[in-house]
């Protein structure tokens, strides 16, 4: 029997979709929608959990920022189907979405490549300033963090990817 494949949101950054396209993806943490976050969402959809564990990649994305200062200010979410056994779960706490992907990840495991427009350049620099502080609780943060996830992600398919390096310095 095949392995089945999953739907993995993996954080990123632009300067990381050159080592995307020219070695994959390292192992990673990431987001899925894992049996812990079904249970925790239980009137959720499949739709509706798989965007809970995008956003949660997202979020992930503006941990990546703050310690890439040099980075262009954009959120980045990897899309990526992988066989269930190149998956890890990391946490147990219910609802949660996070797997570590523990395998490298091959250009042509992805599905979409995902991107903050320049309209969200501004809070997204604002919220990659106070990531930290939010996921520790601080309200102040977390509506600095809430006014980027306002912004969404703009699509890209996995064969513009030459284009998206394009915006990396």
């Amino acid at each position: 029997m095949a392995d089945e494949l999953v739907r993995v949101y993996v954080p990123a950054i632009l300067p990381m979709l050159a080592r995307l396209r020219d070695e994959g993806l390292p192992e990673s943490d990431a987001h899925a929608v894992t049996p812990s976050l079904r249970e925790w969402y239980a009137e959720g959809d499949e739709e509706e959990l798989e965007y809970v564990a995008f956003t949660r990649a997202a979020q992930d994305a503006l941990l990546l920022l703050r310690d890439a200062p040099a980075a262009p200010r954009r959120r980045v979410v990897v899309s990526v189907d992988v066989p269930a056994s190149a998956l890890r779960r990391t946490d147990d706490v219910l609802g949660s979405s996070a797997v570590r992907v523990v395998r490298p990840v091959p250009v042509a495991a992805v599905a979409a490549l995902h991107l903050d427009g320049e309209d969200a350049v501004g809070d997204v620099t604002a919220a990659a300033a106070v990531a930290a502080e939010a996921l520790a609780g601080d309200p102040d943060a977390q509506f600095t963090v809430d006014s980027a996830e306002d912004h969404e992600l703009e699509w890209y398919d996995v064969t513009e990817l030459e284009q998206l390096l394009r915006l990396a310095p």
